[in-house]
């Protein structure tokens, strides 16, 4: 159910019903099309991506340098790097978020002697890591909400069970990338902070943040007790993340990251790749943020000019540069009409589809649209023009939702 920077998430989650050939094409068509609204994770070869990386990679570190050992050198480097853009004392890489969330939750549930977590259900623990948190570490989780939104200050006071940790994913990404404002941002930590809770951000697109809030990175960090970032979501990097805050809270985390098998002997392909995308992408997230809601404002004419009998664009003003498209045929046929205009027209307006996460009427299918760099070569136009050429090719189209 994603495009464009979910696609490896998506392809993950396919790959029980996809073969291995449909697979290989769908990547093909996407690597070779000559227009995309961003490129993806797994575009391209392996030959071309490490010819970028080591011309991007130039750029921003001197590649005579000896490699890392252990997380010397350049990932000392990264993690400098994290700390001062978020405005924190210290940041730890991981090579993967998923580990380094678990570390953050179980090392606060030390130190406030509390192993309860309150999140959102549709939180990335709760909904793509198997149970790790109550499998690994013995914690356990309750729900402030279960409405698509990030819970409300008052939702967190009256939580009735105690918790030691709010995790806030920002933004909720099954919901549709959606933040809440800053006013409710800063009501929803004091009401932990009431409840003597400490407050972890699921910053994994926490960079794409800043523009929706009107502040600054650093000021946005500064309301959590700690921080986890992505460098592959919205940074464009090969894989990894970090954790972001007080001194002694982060080598707390640098040791659990030993005992959970993420002292990797060398990490400088995912670290290079970090500091570019800290140094390109982070300072265009919020022109594609801006330009996201002109594509979503040319999808929602087109589609409504199309007469598609029922669509939804969500938000309507997307928050982030990502938002969500759903529409009223099968996820299957959807996919194959966009592979099949990647091949034949050389563009990609939409990858991945899949059934709704949240309810919606029946014989609906969801996607992600994703706005980066190349989208902003696409006017309205444009937009409305690559529409009407995926639809074209949706075997469903005239249809009107049912089962």
């Amino acid at each position: 159910m994603t495009a464009d920077e979910g696609t490896g998430e998506a392809e993950a989650a396919h790959e029980d019903s996809d073969t291995g050939d449909e697979r290989a094409r769908r990547l093909a068509a996407w690597t070779a099309a000559r227009r995309k609204l961003s490129d993806g994770p797994v575009d391209g070869t392996i030959a071309g991506r490490l010819t970028r990386l080591a011309e991007e990679g130039a750029e921003v570190c001197d590649l005579d340098g000896s490699p890392d050992i252990y997380g010397d050198g350049i990932v000392a480097r990264l993690e400098e790097r994290t700390a001062a853009a978020l405005g924190c004392e210290a940041a730890a890489f991981f090579p993967t978020g998923t580990m380094a969330q678990q570390v953050a939750l179980r090392c606060w549930a030390g130190l406030t002697g509390n192993p309860v977590v309150a999140l959102h259900p549709v939180a990335h623990p709760e909904r793509h890591e198997r149970g790790a948190l109550g499998r690994l570490s013995g914690l356990s989780t309750v729900h402030p909400t279960a409405e698509p939104r990030t819970p409300t200050a008052e939702e967190v006071r009256e939580l009735e069970e105690p918790f030691g940790t709010l995790m806030l994913e920002l933004p909720l990404r099954e919901a549709g990338f959606v933040l809440p404002s800053w006013e409710e941002l800063v009501a929803v930590v004091e009401a932990a902070r009431e409840r003597d809770a400490v407050v972890h951000f699921d910053g994994a697109r926490l960079w794409e943040c800043a523009a929706h809030f009107g502040r600054t990175l650093p000021e946005i960090a500064a309301l959590a007790d700690s921080v986890y970032v992505s460098f592959y979501k919205s940074l464009g990097g090969l894989s990894g993340a970090a954790l972001a805050g007080p001194a002694d809270f982060v080598a707390q985390t640098r040791a659990w990251r030993h005992r959970y098998g993420g002292q990797v002997f060398q990490q400088w392909p995912a670290a290079l790749s970090a500091l570019v995308g800290l140094e390109r992408e982070l300072p265009r997230l919020p022109g594609y943020a801006a330009h996201a809601k002109a594509v979503a404002a040319a999808l929602r004419e087109g589609l409504a000019e199309a007469g598609v009998p029922w669509f939804r664009i969500h938000p309507a003003e997307p928050h982030t540069h990502q938002f969500q498209v759903w529409l009223p045929y099968g996820a299957d046929g959807l996919t194959e009409a966009g592979v099949r205009q990647a091949e034949e027209e050389g563009t990609v307006l939409f990858r991945v589809w899949g059934a709704p996460g949240t309810p919606g009427p029946p014989g609906t299918a969801v996607t992600e649209v994703t706005v980066g760099a190349p989208g902003l070569r696409w006017g309205p136009r444009e937009v409305r023009d690559a529409l009407y050429g995926f639809l074209a090719r949706v075997p469903e189209r005239g249809r009107p939702p049912g089962p």
